[in-house]
């Protein structure tokens, strides 16, 4: 068993935080799936502080989810402070993570996210500044391995971010110059965790059980998180559990695919309204629905879908041509 501050984790296999990803229907999907802790979407100090609507919407979450860490972001030591003993107290979370993680550039130029590794004393005011806030909560944090090549930084913030109190550290091996691009280097992963004593979460290129296991061996790390592997594929779950536990996993057919499209879209009829429903059933089937013959057909149906009706429409012909396909 995994502890991360007081809080006890059954199994090492965590969701990863996405931009327009891991909303409340993905995040519960994750759970049923397998995921051992799931997180929300970053969101902003400034928006939380102000108590903006859309900001608070994205830390909306129910107890079906838990454990569930809500990621926060911002340049502010007092703003990022203020934001976690806010979102504690309106919310409840099990972890609260802070993101110096994020590569984009609108989040970057104004020194949060990734763009905050460029100044580890900047970092260091920043993350005291919410364990002190938030002092009966596990406080978490997400990071790159640094900027750039000639600044890898990573081994030297984990010391000092656990001198401070932090529980656990995330670690996506890539600098932020890279973005999503060529290969992460998991021996940064394993340097971290041979210098800290708090839980270290390995994070990038990880896509089947099997990168899973490769990660531990290699580097040591005390969990692993998903991030673009469980897009169109939160069966890698239940994957990963069925290798941990030494038992066959069966993968999805175009059924199950099919059926998961409907699940998700009905979890999304009852979160979101028409418009919002409608885009994301749009980007999540285009994900769920590749590599077989006529995909690309299916996915173009729904792109064109205008309302949750012709979604609907297309969906009940999508089940039942798979249906009569596996009967016959």
């Amino acid at each position: 068993m995994l502890k991360i501050g007081n809080l006890s984790i059954d199994n090492p296999i965590f969701l990863a935080p996405m931009a327009g990803i891991t909303d409340h229907p993905f995040r519960v999907l994750s759970r049923r799936m397998g995921a051992g802790v799931v997180y929300t979407e970053f969101v902003s100090s400034d928006g939380i502080v102000r108590e903006n609507l859309k900001t608070l919407d994205l830390m909306r979450f129910t107890n079906d989810e838990r454990p569930i860490g809500i990621q926060i972001f911002g340049n502010d030591p007092e703003t990022v402070g203020n934001s976690a003993k806010i979102l504690n107290e309106k919310f409840d979370p099990d972890i609260i993570d802070i993101n110096y993680g994020c590569p984009v550039p609108k989040v970057t130029k104004r020194g949060a996210g990734s763009g905050a590794m460029k100044d580890l004393c900047k970092m260091e005011d920043i993350t005291q500044a919410v364990v002190e806030s938030v002092p009966e909560k596990p406080v978490t944090v997400k990071m790159r391995a640094g900027w750039d090549n000639d600044s890898i930084i990573s081994t030297e913030a984990a010391v000092r971010l656990e001198k401070i109190g932090v529980k656990a550290i995330t670690l996506h091996p890539r600098t932020t110059k890279q973005q999503f691009s060529g290969r992460s280097n998991w021996g940064y992963i394993k340097e971290m965790k041979d210098v800290v004593s708090i839980p270290i979460i390995g994070n990038g290129d990880v896509v089947t059980a099997d990168d899973f296991m490769r990660m531990k061996n290699e580097t040591g790390c005390d969990a692993v998180m998903i991030g673009r592997g469980a897009l169109g594929n939160p069966w890698i779950f239940k994957s990963i559990q069925a290798k941990l536990d030494g038992k066959n996993f069966t993968h999805p057919t175009l059924m199950d695919r099919a059926e998961m499209c409907k699940i998700h879209f009905d979890l999304l009829k009852e979160d979101k309204h028409e418009k919002l429903c409608v885009n994301l059933s749009k980007k999540h089937f285009a994900f769920y629905l590749k590599g077989f013959p006529g995909a690309a057909d299916w996915r173009s149906k729904f792109v064109r879908s205008e309302n949750i009706n012709e979604i609907e429409t297309h969906l009940d012909t999508l089940l039942t041509d798979y249906a009569v396909s596996y009967s016959e």
